[in-house]
């Protein structure tokens, strides 16, 4: 069996394929990982994947590639490093990050950055793929890396990843290089990355494309020119560009002809005043309109031109291409400022040459240098491109730059007639000629883009004797050829007769140089015309060139040539290297020739121009040294002085370029090798005369060129040593020597009010240290270190503080140390104490501190780590000893400085800053044990210890401060973070050993522990955050320094002893948020120290309140900052053993004798810490959603109940209160807001600032919390609640009587009350909601929940938005109560259902009179229980009728607070489960549908329908339903005798069905009635239809015809709206006779006795009704309706349960499923006409009645409240005949008297007898008129006079007064039984009611605007004696007056809300 073998070279490779692993031990690959290979055998390797190397596994060999690897620590901890170029393996990891970070920029959405990414990433493997071929040239892979490292950078920054820092493309390993290196490299790579160097060279690019005009026809020459319009003229030479006749390039293969370059523009030269002038000539006839048949010869005449400001190119994109307006001259003399007069818009001498003329120009700036521009724009210069220079040289002349070009500007000329009579047609042609009289070929030169020419033809004016040309041409004739040649001008006359001749008329010429050599003077010339004819001989130009050229050289007797009217003018400007104009340059560098002139020739040489003296420099100097070689005595000190002049010269940044040729000619040329001699003696003899001269200029100047002098003395002395030998060596040694003493006395002088010599010594200084480099070439380096100390020593040390000297002489000392004598270990040591004292001197004073910076950073970046020599040893000791004091107090002073307004000075101070902290850093790296002790022991007292270790603490906390390096930084922040724990392990044991037991000092050991605590805490720390790669890399090199410093924090807190109680509870929060880290070891080490704490707590004091409290705060700021996880609360907890020596806190608390308190904590502080990790989890979340807010309302309960922390409740309160407004939850912001107010009072007490809230009373804080609470609650249309504060606050005003507040808040009231009444408000639905599974929060985990939703939220919307919050829940399809699998489920369920919520206001919803506005507040306002019904089949279904197995499932469910309240849902405190049996499910089934019909019909009447057809469909459904067989389903079920002699209990309900069946009927005949009045002509056949089917209907019930008792008391809808007969007759009426009439009518037997008003059709419906229309219908037809056949008994006003609404049986209704509930499945409380008569309201000022207590089966109750009994809701028939509604008996079980009920008088109609029954109760002291019957009631009152038992109906109508009258009135009142009010009569008291029915609810006084009155007559007006009704009581009062007594369970539910609160 073959044996796995370790690979000694197989160590490294890269997976080719992806292996999946499916064999024993394998280890699954992806493609593109790196793996480590640790063994191998038989094709088959053993190691692991470098991004996850705890996982290790076997897979083949054939998937992996091989690479070249370096092995580190080879063993078992070896590393492996790939050996290849750094760069790829940069490009490798950094890919590998980016890919994963890539993707997640799809997921976010953040599309252009991805794109971005994605076209980078794929640049980057390009370039990789390049660099791996390795077939780049050594230039080409430099740009290719520079390229590769650019778009690294640049995805770096894109992705907010760290900074690398490089040095040459290469990343830079921290540990290799000083940390001041490193500090330079990461801000030089920042500053780069900031701000981009400016650039001082532009180039303008300009590419002609096309001259589009509609009148070519003729060729073209277009020139370019840059023109500055300030100085009027141009800039650069012409552009020249040849165009066809059609406007197009005549050579457009020659991109070089069409394209140009305008080089060398300086920043100054990019102004608006700057313009590119076009000029275009045409070349054709004299005249644009001109035959063509008139002459062949052509003449270049002007076309137009275009002028555009290069200005405008900077602001415009470069790719768009230009169409320049193209203008034309109106005269053609002006044709040479035309440009000028187009800049200057003087428009009336130019105009448009057309209008459809432009130039198409392709025009960019580029930036940069030129040979830059080349690589970056390589087509453009491959493809060939023309280079058009500036005239002259440019800002910087570079040496060894060749040109020699004449630039001539023909300006004008004047001429005579010669005899025409018109002016002459003059063109003027330029040649170039020779000494020999032969034209230079190609050296006459238009401009560039085109080749030179022999000749030039200037354009020609037509008609002009004195044209004005100003064309520039340029001569580029060669040096040699310079000398005889002149330029020769041909004046021509060009007649436009047929011929077409051009006749010479003259000619002028300037020759080219001087007899003397000069050439020819730049400037204007003006030249002689000499005449000649046509056959003139000009070839022989000696015969004109001794004739004289210019009018300025003329003789003073040729007066001939002077007098002439002919001339040229033209303008010369030489632009060379080689040839000079000035004669006193020429006389010097010819000296020899002229020995007299030398003295005059030397002082001449300051006042030549320095570009004469650049351009013959090197022959400049051969003179200036052979004239002292050959005349030293003489001329010594005036070379000398010309010596400094041209030293000086070259200082000047325009010939700083030619430094370079200085010293190559030093080098290479120069020969003097005597001249040491006098350069010394003449340097002496100027130092010695410093003293004792007034003036120190010149001296200055001198000391200025001390580098140079130097270097020629040296090097003159070089070459004297080389020929003779060395001799004369101790001659030069003793020569430097007197030198330098004598530099050192000049130095050593103070400074004299006569002779000020310190700024001569700050000049030597500055150019002293430049002359070290040249010493060395002959001294040794000692030798030069020693002339360095002893001149810098020899300076001044007691001058003034703000002497410049100080400054320049530190500049001296960092150009030292800079040098190369200081980079020399053995010269080091001798300059090193001399530059630390300056240095310190300077650091003390906090003077130049920049360049105290600088100095100290190059001194440590010479200490390499490695270094262990003893020099580098004693030089760390020097400066530690010298610096490191004064460098901590110069960081904290410039840390701890203000920052300087100016943004330009932030940078340089963060700059010094970071200066100053790299060198301490890197002082510190090189550190070591000895110098620690070394260190310590140089403090003598403790008191310089203790401020040492202070000051050193204080600096790391600023360097650890977030702001102290770029957020990149990471590489540095890591480098900062080692060196600090190496320190401070270090320092530890010198706080332990100085400051411990007696010596204790608090404050050293607080700023140890805050420093340690800040330093676990960075950012840059927490590993956890970073990439598996980053983080390997960090561990790898680092470790992780937090558990160092965790376990050097409990080491010192073990050491503290008794100490240790300083410290508590201080110390409580930092430990904690360390605790919080999430890295076990360090949670591990940490958390002890707490049950240190408790312990060493209950030790001092008993207890550990302290520590509880600063815990519990603690925790709350820490983990709501985003720290903190579930794990720590399991460590807090848990009992599991920890590693080391400590177990688990609990387990350590369990040993302790106070471990029933400590295990309380523990409990606490861990149900805090569940809420508090949902809290942080939820509020990382964007939006604002119902886990937020329920999670903040967990966490408040939890400070308010369990913690008792006020402040901590406070704050939550408010951050849940600022959670409703962002989501706009105004009403729970109100109620949130309550919570604090309530815990204020009305006093006058101060309270301090806190919050948002300023320093205030007590008074006013409330007041403006109330005030904030009620426009919360304005805007969340609360305005019931809002009320009742305004009440609570007008009180206080009125108190203060502070009227002006409470006239305001009074108005606020009553615009409530306005509110109340005009405003629609919507009815929310509600919710319950389950969440089931341990993955939910811990707040909603296994609870149930109902929740209030949103406006217009339906169940659908609201299930959508519940699994948007919980994207992971799983919605569960069913509303049964879930299994114990599914509470532990790992996972999320969501149930969710609509129910319908039980409102506990039943009194205001039962009392007649109340607009449905006031209503709807309380049916879903204060809502403690909800409701859920749901259907199924208990026993055998019956498949022929299912309805007799029909049960319904009622769960009622009791919140913990009522809806709505501070949170949009409330957990369920209570589940009540009963079970509605059919035949009870039938009665509430047609119950519902019986007020369906109702509504609609009354809606129908009162016009609010726009259309009939909900009406028309619910007929249709009920009565189709009724023919097909639903109502007789009932009867099958229910009337059969086997289910009444099975179910004798239920004979009452069974008597109810039968009722509800009979009022169907009539309900749906009365329907029909108004149907067949309003329905539409196309629906006459549906109506008809239905009618018949009612007729069936009715047939099939056994109803012919509505008994007497229903005709006579059909329904009643007095005045079109189906409220009950005011003041109908109730005549007595047995039941025996009920039951006889009934029996021979229908075979549906009805009960004996009936309990319901036979007038109480919807009454709530009416209500809305008069609430929308604002008043009662008042047409005739409505007070006169005919009677129609009706039943009468329409009483049921119950919500129907939302999956049993249907009022026919349907198999289909059985099935249970979700709700969707309808909107009227809200009105869940009784019809007023259900409410107990008004006997039980007394009238409140009557103090002798008492309200009456419900009895057990009082109909008055929710016939669906599941609390209730099911025999309880059975109503048992009454006992007395006065009250049927609702049956009252006493304690023996009578009923109480009936008040007499006062007699009509007044009234038209006849007085009838009446039995006792309730009567109507008025507030008028006068006589009423009688209430008038329904207008649906019939004739007939036979039924009415033989039932006893209907009476209390008619009475309820008018009861229903009782509780909103102010007074009442009694008596009886009798009429004949047999008597039936006319129908036709039209009763004030129906007026009267109407009025009455405005009376307002609990929370209204009156409305503010008044309905609009009717017109009345006298019959039905009210006497105006009619009191004001009072202001209602409050709800509560009336609640308490109206509830009282209840049955045990029927008592509302308490409200454990805050005080004042339960008011709302």
């Amino acid at each position: 069996m073959n044996m796995w073998i370790p690979t000694e070279h197989e160590k490294y490779g890269v997976v080719l394929a992806s292996f999946r692993g499916m064999v024993q031990h394998s280890l699954p690959l992806e493609i593109g990982d790196t793996v480590q290979i640790l063994e191998k055998c038989e094709g088959w390797y053993r190691g692991f994947v470098l991004k996850n190397p705890n996982a290790k596994g076997i897979f083949p060999c054939s998937y992996i590639h091989l690479k070249n690897a370096h092995i580190k620590n080879k063993g078992q901890f070896e590393m492996v490093v790939p050996t290849e170029d750094s760069v790829i393996t940069e490009m490798t990891s950094t890919l590998r990050d980016w890919g994963a970070m890539w993707k997640q920029l799809f997921v976010k959405n953040e599309g252009d950055l991805f794109h971005r990414l994605w076209h980078v990433m794929n640049e980057i493997l390009d370039l990789r793929r390049q660099v791996l071929v390795g077939h780049l040239t050594h230039d080409r892979m430099r740009d290719v890396k520079q390229h590769i490292t650019a778009r690294l950078d640049w995805g770096n920054e894109q992705l907010c990843l760290d900074l690398v820092p490089r040095r040459e493309f290469s990343m830079v390993d921290p540990d290799e290089i000083s940390i001041t290196e490193l500090y330079r490299l990461m801000e030089n790579r920042h500053r780069k990355k900031e701000t981009p160097t400016p650039v001082s060279t532009h180039h303008l690019f300009v590419h002609l494309k096309s001259l589009m005009s509609s009148n070519l026809g003729e060729e073209l020459e277009v020139f370019f020119f840059i023109y500055d319009s300030r100085e009027s003229k141009p800039l650069s030479e012409r552009f020249f560009v040849k165009l066809n006749k059609n406007g197009l390039p005549k050579c457009p293969e020659k991109t070089e002809r069409q394209c140009t370059l305008f080089v060398d523009l300086g920043s100054a030269d990019l102004r608006k005043d700057v313009y590119i002038v076009v000029h275009i000539i045409r070349i054709g006839r004299m005249g644009a309109g001109e035959k063509k048949n008139t002459c062949n010869v052509q003449y270049r005449r002007p076309y137009g031109c275009a002028v555009v400001s290069i200005a405008d190119l900077l602001t415009a994109d470069s790719k768009d291409d230009h169409l320049l307006k193209v203008y034309a001259c109106n005269t053609e003399s002006d044709w040479s400022q035309i440009h000028d007069n187009i800049i200057k818009k003087v428009n009336s001498r130019y105009n448009l040459s057309g209008t459809n003329t432009g130039l198409a120009v392709a025009l960019q700036l580029l930036h940069g240098d030129i040979e830059q521009l080349r690589r970056e724009y390589m087509v453009l210069f491959t493809r060939g491109v023309s280079v058009t220079k500036k005239l002259g040289f440019s800002d910087v002349i570079m040496p060894g730059e060749m040109r020699n070009d004449l630039y001539i500007t023909l300006e004008k000329g004047e001429f005579e007639k010669g005899g025409k009579s018109v002016a002459r047609n003059v063109e003027v042609t330029v040649y170039a000629l020779d000494a020999d009289g032969q034209i230079l070929k190609g050296f006459v030169a238009v401009g560039s883009g085109e080749p030179g020419g022999d000749e030039y033809h200037t354009f020609v004016l037509y008609h002009n004797n004195s044209p004005r040309w100003a064309e520039l041409i340029k001569l580029p004739i060669p040096v040699d050829l310079f000398h005889g040649s002149h330029v020769r001008f041909e004046f021509r006359h060009c007649s436009t007769k047929d011929k077409g001749e051009k006749k010479l008329f003259g000619f002028s010429f300037v020759p080219l140089m001087q007899d003397d050599g000069r050439t020819l003077p730049d400037g204007t010339h003006e030249l002689i015309v000499h005449k000649c004819e046509e056959n003139a001989n000009l070839q022989d130009c000696a015969r004109y060139l001794k004739l004289p050229f210019s009018k300025s050289n003329l003789p003073g007797n040729n007066q001939t040539l002077k007098g002439s009217k002919e001339s040229l003018w033209i303008t010369s400007f030489l632009c060379s290297t080689k040839l000079t104009q000035n004669g006193d340059m020429l006389d010097l560098l010819k000296w020899r020739a002229h020995p007299e002139r030398i003295s005059d020739s030397l002082s001449k040489l300051k006042e030549i121009d320095g570009s004469e003296i650049v351009k013959f420099l090197q022959d400049t100097l051969d003179t200036l040294f052979g004239i002292l070689d050959e005349s030293s005595q003489r001329y010594a000190l005036k070379v000398f002085d010309c010596l400094v002049h041209i030293i000086n010269l070259l200082q000047d940044s325009k010939f700083q370029h030619f430094k370079p040729v200085m010293d190559t000619y030093i080098e290479s040329h120069f020969a003097g090798a005597l001249s040491y001699r006098d350069l010394i003696k003449v340097l002496k003899w100027y130092v010695d005369r410093i003293i004792e001269a007034d003036r120190q200029e010149h001296i200055q100047q001198v000391l200025k060129a001390t580098e140079y002098i130097f270097k020629y003395i040296i090097q003159s002395r070089r070459l004297f040593a080389l020929a003779t030998g060395g001799q004369n060596e101790e001659e030069f040694q003793c020569c430097m020597h007197e030198l330098f003493m004598s530099i050192s006395f000049f130095l050593s002088q103070e400074n004299k009010s006569l002779r000020p010599i310190t700024q001569t010594q700050a000049v030597f200084l500055q150019s002293f240290p430049a002359v070290y480099r040249e010493l060395l070439k002959l001294f040794t380096v000692r030798e030069v270190a020693t002339f360095v100390r002893e001149t810098l020593g020899s300076l001044p040390t007691a001058s003034q503080a703000d002497c410049p000297l100080q400054a320049v002489k530190l500049h001296c000392i960092a150009k030292t140390v800079d040098s190369q004598i200081y980079i020399n270990p053995e010269s080091r040591c001798i300059l090193l104490p001399v530059v630390l004292r300056v240095l310190q001197a300077h650091m003390q004073e906090q003077k130049d501190l920049v360049m105290c910076a600088h100095i100290l950073t190059c001194m440590l970046s010479l200490l390499k780590r490695e270094d262990t020599e003893s020099t580098a040893s004693e030089e760390v000791d020097l400066i530690v000893e010298s610096v490191l004091g004064v460098l901590l107090r110069t960081i904290l002073e410039v840390a701890n400085r203000p920052h300087p307004p100016g943004p330009t000075l932030r940078p340089q101070i963060q700059d010094i800053t970071g200066e100053f902290v790299s060198c301490l850093l890197a002082l510190l790296r090189h550190m070591k044990d000895r110098h620690y002790q070394q260190l310590l022991q140089r403090f003598t007292s403790k008191d310089d210890l203790r401020d040492f270790l202070l000051h050193i603490f204080t600096v790391f906390r600023i360097l650890i401060r977030p702001e102290m390096f770029p957020k990149d930084w990471t590489v540095m922040r890591l480098v900062t973070n080692n060196i600090i724990i190496t320190t401070v392990l270090y320092l530890s044991d010198a706080l332990r050993t100085n400051f411990l037991n007696d010596k204790f000092d608090y404050k050293m050991w607080d700023s140890y522990f805050c420093l340690s605590v800040i330093f676990i805490n960075q950012s840059c720390l927490q590993l956890e955050t970073f990439s598996a790669s980053k983080r390997k890399k960090i561990l790898e090199k680092y470790g992780d320094m937090r558990v160092m410093m965790g376990c050097e924090i409990f080491s010192m807190w073990q050491n503290l002893g008794e100490h240790k109680l300083n410290f508590i509870p201080a110390m409580i929060g930092p430990f904690l948020e360390v605790t919080l880290v999430p890295q076990p070891d360090l949670r591990n080490v940490m958390i002890p120290i707490f049950h240190d704490m408790m312990d060493w707590e209950q030790r001092r004091s008993g207890n550990f309140k302290q520590v509880e409290a600063k815990l519990i705060d603690k925790l709350d700021s820490l983990m709501s900052e985003g720290k903190g996880d579930e794990t720590y609360r399991e460590l807090f907890n848990s009992i599991i053993p920890l590693f080391g020596p400590y177990p688990s806190l609990l387990k350590k608390i369990e040993r302790e004798t106070w471990r029933e308190s400590g295990i309380s904590l523990i409990a606490t502080v861990t149900r805090l810490m569940e809420r508090l990790l949902d809290y942080r989890d939820c509020m990382k979340m964007g939006e604002v959603d119902g886990k937020k807010i329920g999670c903040t309302v967990s966490l408040l309960n939890f400070y308010k109940t369990e913690l008792n922390k006020e402040e901590m409740y406070i704050r939550y309160i408010h951050k849940l209160y600022d959670l409703h407004l962002k989501a706009q939850n105004y009403t729970e912001a109100s109620y949130t807001l309550l919570l604090y107010d309530e815990l204020l009072e009305w006093s006058e007490r101060p309270l301090r600032e806190f919050l948002s809230y300023p320093m205030q009373s007590e008074w006013q804080r409330k007041e403006y919390l109330h005030l904030t609470i009620i426009q919360n609650f304005d805007r969340g249309k609360c305005w019931e609640n809002g009320i009742i504060l305004c009440r609570e606050l007008a009180n206080q005003y009125e108190s203060y009587y502070d009227y002006r507040n409470l006239s305001k808040m009074r108005m606020m009231e009553a615009s409530f009350y306005d509110k109340i009444m005009d405003q629609q408000r919507l009815e929310p639905e509600f919710f319950r909601v389950g969440f089931y599974g341990k993955n939910f929060p811990f707040f909603l985990r296994n609870k149930e929940f109902v929740c209030r939703g949103h406006d217009y939220e339906r169940l659908e919307a609201f299930q959508q938005r519940m699994l948007n919050e919980f994207p992971h829940a799983i919605a569960m399809q069913h509303a049964n109560q879930p299994d114990q699998t599914i509470y532990q489920a790992e996972a999320q369920y969501l149930q969710i259902y609509a129910v319908t919520p039980i409102p506990d206001s039943q009194d205001v919803l039962q009392r007649d009179g109340v607009p449905d506005n006031i209503k709807s507040f309380y049916k879903v306002n204060h809502i403690w229980r909800f409701r859920y019904d749901r259907p199924f089949h208990k026993g055998t279904k019956d498949k022929e009728n299912e309805f007799k197995s029909l049960w319904v499932e009622r769960t009622t469910l009791t919140l913990v607070q009522s809806l709505p309240g501070i949170s949009r849902w409330f957990e369920v405190e209570r589940r009540e489960l009963v079970e509605v049996s059919p035949l009870e499910n039938a009665i509430e089934v047609i119950e519902n549908k019986n007020l369906q019909l109702r509504t609609l019909i009354t809606q129908c009447q009162t016009r609010q329908m726009q259309n009939i057809n909900p009406l028309t469909m619910c007929l249709n459904g009920v009565i189709d339903a009724a023919v097909n067989g639903g109502l007789a389903r009932y009867q099958e079920a229910f009337f059969v005798k086997d289910y009444i002699m099975n179910h004798p209990e239920d004979g009452d309900k069974i008597s109810r069905l039968r009722e509800l069946m009979f009022e169907q009927a009539q309900i749906l005949e009365f329907g029909l009635t108004v149907h067949e009045k309003f329905v539409p002509q196309d629906m006459r056949p549906l109506h008809k239809k239905l009618v018949d089917q009612f007729h069936l209907m009715k047939s099939s019930l056994g109803i012919q015809e509505f008994p007497a008792y229903a005709r006579a008391s059909p329904i009643q809808f007095t005045n079109g709206s189906p409220r009950a007969g005011r003041n109908s007759v109730a005549n007595v009426l047995s039941p025996e006779g009920v039951a006889r009439v009934v029996a021979r009518r229908s075979p549906l037997s009805y009960p004996a006795v009936n309990r319901y008003s036979s007038s109480s059709l919807s009454s709530q419906a009416s209500n809305e009704v008069s609430n929308i229309t604002g008043q009662s219908e008042s047409s005739d037809e409505v007070f006169n309706m005919q009677p129609s056949p009706s039943t009468s008994s329409l009483s049921s006003n119950h919500s129907a349960s939302p999956n049993v609404t249907s009022s026919a049986p349907s198999s289909a209704r059985g099935s249970p499923q979700l709700p969707d509930k309808p909107k009227h499945s809200r009105e869940n409380c009784l019809s007023p006409r259900e409410r107990p008569c008004s006997a039980i309201y007394p009238n409140p000022l009557d103090s002798t009645q008492r309200p009456v207590p419900h009895p057990a089966g009082d109909a008055s109750l929710p016939r669906s409240d599941p609390n209730i009994s099911t025999p309880d809701k059975v109503v048992k028939p009454a006992v007395s005949s006065w009250s049927l509604d609702t049956p009252l008996s006493d304690s023996n079980g009578k009923c109480p008297p009936v008040p007499p009920r006062p007699p009509y008088t007044g009234s038209p109609a006849k007085t009838r007898s009446q039995s006792p029954v309730m009567t109507s109760r008025s507030p008028q002291k006068s006589v009423v008129p009688p209430l008038t019957p329904s207008p649906t009631e019939c004739q007939s009152a036979g039924l009415v006079s033989n039932s006893p038992m209907l009476s209390g109906s008619y009475s309820s109508g008018i009861s229903s007064l009782s509780r909103c009258s102010v007074s009442e009135a009694s008596g009886t009142e009798t009429t004949p039984a047999d008597h039936a009010l006319p129908n036709s009569a039209s009763s004030g008291s129906d007026e009267f009611f109407r009025r009455e029915n405005k009376t307002p609810p609990p929370y209204c006084i009156h409305e503010r605007n008044p309905r609009r009155q009717m017109p009345l007559p006298p019959s039905l007006s009210i006497h105006p004696n009619v009191d004001a009704p009072p202001i209602p009581p409050k709800p509560h009062q009336i609640r308490k007056q109206d509830t009282e007594p209840l049955r045990p369970d029927q008592f509302p539910r308490p409200r454990p809300i805050p005080r004042k609160v339960s008011q709302l």
